[in-house]
């Protein structure tokens, strides 16, 4: 098939369920209301609740959910054939992922800007609250530990990349000052500010940095920094780096996917991967391709960033549609060109035997550097059609991935600082001393993930844990979308529209686990045993109390936590 032919359909489609689907689930179903106060004026601190214009906070929320997964995850995602991983990636978007984002979105502002672990203290019970924030706390606890590693991989893959990665956060810093303190147009400083990055980008080809091992180790190097940074960043006021920091990186994502779109456009390469594929060392497509495929389609950690960071920033009920609906829509777009980029581009530079060569094996192409190599070397040859320089094209790439990263660690942090506090409550319902500073409480989380990630040689202990990450995460999808159906349940709304997703994706996660499990039992992992039984046993007691709630609402009144029209 004509790459071109895939790209247009795709970006009609994505338009079409936008403005239908999506208005519908908004105005319908969750009946938006500007007159409903949101989290971000009720608790306004100029450090974490901070009224923020749509679109700067949409570029906050989208860089955010993105990071390296709807790069990553198709990439992989297309040895079992471009075909499946594209629809996979399409409708799982617009009918689960999008959904999912916006009613995590919606219901946090509804409740206070409550992450969805704490809101399942109120629409479920305590004891299932407590149990689901230690789950999420868990996630979290491996995300930052393996991001840490992944940026010091990357910065070690791309040296180029360094100096414009880390000269993004004095031009974050500048724009920041310029809008909120200066009052200045946040249009002319964002272009201002894209362009400076654009010029770091450049000088970067011609400074590349590399840093001295530690215990003969590099990434061990790059991880003690970026631990120390994180720290630093994830405490700072939201709007001082990390907000504008994801806006530059937002415009940054934008050019990118114009420059791969104009690249399908000019060189409307063909897609020489197989439609449909078989590897034989390669786990079973179902259910292993919702696994592998997250973010882009569906993905547990968006519901973590609408009701941790993002939800705190909304200025209005309305936006969260294009904030959380659209905000994943865009991803898919993201994906879509990813797949493209690694099924046609890789082939402008020797055809299928490009693809079938770095596709041989599962072994070859599950490789975090195998495959964030073929996106880059994809995207540089579509690039290249427009009159880009291969290596300009590959650093700009390689810059995005990596700037993605790192906004990924730093609200991992930030959001998982919230889910402590909120752990640690008291009776009262206020957080215990001292956790309930944010220093104290960010330390401990940092310090955890550091502990996790210095286990193994080269800052690589989260691996231990990682095996687990795919089928944890999707399963936190799945529970979120839960408590998304009682909720509208006990408000007495359709809730179909949360159900069908929630019970697809607890059915192919479940499955997963299951899968994982006799691996791990043939090799006799306890540890891995071990959690992923507790976590089936989690998983199916949350399944009972929230169809105990769904039930009980039927003879409740409709829950109003809100303005009606």
């Amino acid at each position: 098939m004509n790459s071109l032919f895939l790209a247009i359909l795709t970006f009609v489609g994505y338009i079409i369920a936008y403005n239908t689907y999506g208005r519908w689930i908004g105005n319908k179903i969750f009946k938006l209301n500007n007159k409903n106060v949101m989290p971000s004026h009720k608790y306004e601190d100029g450090v974490d609740y901070v009224p923020t214009k749509r679109h700067i906070i949409l570029g906050h929320h989208f860089t955010t959910i993105a990071g390296t997964g709807p790069i990553v995850g198709p990439a992989i995602g297309v040895i079992w054939g471009w075909v499946p991983a594209f629809i996979w990636v399409f409708f799982g978007s617009i009918f689960m992922g999008a959904v999912h984002d916006f009613s995590a979105l919606v219901i946090s502002a509804r409740h206070e800007g409550k992450t969805i672990g704490e809101l399942t203290r109120g629409l479920i019970s305590n004891r299932t609250a407590v149990v689901f924030l230690i789950l999420i706390q868990f996630l979290l606890w491996i995300v930052i530990a393996i991001f840490a590693m992944i940026m010091g991989i990357l910065f070690n893959m791309y040296p180029a990349s360094v100096f414009p990665v880390w000269m993004e956060i004095p031009i974050a810093l500048l724009l920041s000052y310029m809008i909120y303190k200066k009052g200045k147009s946040d249009v002319v400083w964002s272009i201002i500010a894209i362009i400076a990055m654009y010029v770091t980008i450049w000088i970067g080809l011609y400074l590349p940095i590399t840093v001295p091992p530690i215990a003969g180790s590099s990434v061990i190097t790059w991880s003690l920094i970026l631990f120390v940074y994180v720290f630093i960043a994830s405490t700072l006021p939201v709007h001082w780096l990390l907000q504008p920091r994801d806006y530059i990186n937002s415009h940054e994502l934008l050019i990118a996917m114009g420059l791969l779109t104009a690249g399908v456009f000019v060189a409307h390469p063909t897609i020489v991967a197989p439609a449909f594929n078989s590897v034989p060392d390669a786990p079973p497509i179902l259910p292993m391709l919702f696994i592998t495929i997250a973010c882009g389609a569906i993905s547990g950690f968006h519901s973590l960033a609408a009701s941790g960071t993002t939800v705190k920033q909304v200025d209005k009920e309305t936006d969260t549609l294009a904030v959380g609906y659209g905000g994943m829509i865009l991803e898919g777009v993201l994906a879509t060109l990813v797949i493209i980029a690694v099924t046609a581009g890789l082939g402008m530079s020797g055809g299928a035997q490009v693809f079938t060569e770095r596709y041989a094996s599962w072994a070859s192409a599950s490789g975090l550097g195998a495959k964030l190599a073929a996106v880059v070397d994809g995207s540089a040859n579509l690039m290249a059609s427009l009159g880009i320089p291969r290596d300009l094209a590959a650093s700009i790439m390689a810059v995005f991935i990596v700037s993605f990263a790192g906004t990924t660690l730093d609200s991992a942090t930030r959001i998982q600082r919230f889910s402590l506090q909120e752990l640690l409550k008291n009776r009262k319902g206020k957080t215990i001393k001292p956790f309930d500073n944010r220093y104290v409480a960010t330390f401990v989380v940092v310090f955890a993930a550091a502990v996790l990630a210095f286990l193994k040689p080269g800052g690589k202990g989260a691996l231990i844990l990682w095996p687990l990450f795919g089928a944890l995460n999707q399963l936190l999808a799945g529970l979120a979308l839960m408590i998304a159906t009682v909720y509208l349940a006990k408000k007495k709304r359709p809730f179909y529209v949360t159900l069908i997703p929630m019970v697809f994706m607890l059915t192919m996660t479940i499955w997963a686990t299951f899968y994982n499990l006799n691996k791990f039992i043939a090799t006799q992992n306890w540890l891995l045993i071990f959690i992923s039984v507790v976590t089936l046993l989690i998983t199916a007691w949350m399944i009972y109390e929230s169809a105990k709630a769904i039930a009980n609402s039927k003879s409740q009144k409709p829950l109003v936590e809100e303005l009606e029209d």
